[in-house]
């Protein structure tokens, strides 16, 4: 039954993901609001892994505000997605990863809202983690 689950959330993030990156992010946001859970979840992650891309960018063009409010978008779009399992638990993992990889590349200044956002992801990781294989899983 778990495995069921977790092949339909991937059957459709992935067909809802083809979907979604011929969206803009902006469309995106405003679909989330009326999508179904599962869609909800899918569009989440889109957004959230669009953003960390977009943030890499804007550091790399010096734009360090609007940096850091994509990094906003990562951790809350991160959260919404959280609700579901197993897709979301590996972009959880591959966010936090990449992030780490753009922290390291950035002044040490910069580095701060980076280093929060990855412990972030990796709390929120943890947590789903612990939801699906804890003693009592919700």
């Amino acid at each position: 039954m778990r495995n069921s689950l977790i092949l339909g959330i991937t059957l459709l993030a992935a067909v809802t993901g083809a979907f979604a990156k011929e969206l803009s992010l902006e469309e995106l946001k405003a679909r989330v609001e009326h999508a179904k859970p599962d869609e909800r979840t899918s569009l989440c992650i889109q957004i959230a892994e669009r953003q960390v891309e977009a943030s890499n960018k804007l550091y790399t063009d010096g734009k360090t505000a609007e940096a850091e409010a994509a990094i906003h978008d990562v951790i809350s779009y991160a959260q919404q997605a959280s609700e579901s399992a197993g897709h979301t638990e590996i972009a959880m993992r591959k966010m936090s990863h990449r992030l780490s990889d753009i922290k390291r590349t950035l002044p040490f200044e910069d580095q701060a809202s980076v280093q929060s956002a990855v412990e972030t992801l990796d709390k929120i990781r943890t947590d789903l983690l612990s939801r699906m294989f804890g003693k009592n899983p919700r």
